[in-house]
């Protein structure tokens, strides 16, 4: 424990750490290795680092170039896990969507920290951004809590919402009781302990 304070003490500070229950931890990629504390009062569920780094071996390995630097939006961004991964790993811009303002100020001050132009916090309801103009992106990545009352329809909302490219990926993070592969666009399921993730593309 005291090597991992000693790496991240001149970035966050020791009174962070002293509140902090657990880090986000960079998996791979240029950032590789960095942490940010987590404060105690946090309400996320934040990906498991497990889960995570298969994730992103399924994405590179079969589905995602990302040396090609991919535009990519994440949904729910909680503790801005998935967006921290996907900046490390080469993407050229990460809009990342969060309504809970305690979370939000959390991730515009980790964006601040890594001062990563390509980096784009945004403090809003997720069904009211999907909603605005915006340009394609070729990768979308929703966490949704679990107990979402939409998360069965979520996949096909995204879908249809104008929000990916015509050859990008949609991943959703659920639980093991949703079931999305009567969906055309259904492609993939991989498991990870209580992680799901479900894998579409634009029939």
């Amino acid at each position: 424990m005291s090597g991992t304070t000693a790496r991240v003490a001149p970035t966050i500070g020791r009174m962070a750490i002293l509140h902090s229950s657990f880090f986000v931890r960079i998996v791979a990629g240029k950032y590789r290795g960095r942490h940010f504390p987590v404060p105690t009062s946090f309400k996320a569920r934040p990906t498991t680092d497990f889960a995570k780094e298969n994730l992103f071996n399924v994405l590179q390995s079969n589905y995602v170039d990302f040396s090609a630097a991919p535009r990519a939006l994440d949904l729910f961004a909680g503790t801005g896990s998935i967006s921290l991964e996907l900046l490390s790993r080469g993407c050229s811009q990460v809009v990342s969507i969060e309504k809970d303002r305690d979370h939000f100020r959390f991730l515009a001050r980790t964006a601040r920290l890594l001062d990563d132009p390509a980096w784009h916090p945004i403090c809003s309801e997720v069904f009211l951004f999907i909603k605005r103009p915006t340009a394609p992106f070729d990768l979308v990545f929703a966490d949704p809590p679990y107990a979402l009352p939409q998360l069965p329809t979520l996949p096909r909302t995204l879908l249809d919402a104008g929000i990916l490219a015509p050859d990008g990926i949609l991943i959703v993070e659920h639980g093991k009781s949703n079931d999305f592969a009567a969906l055309p666009e259904f492609i993939d399921r991989r498991t990870y302990g209580s992680v799901n993730f479900s894998f579409f593309r634009p029939a």
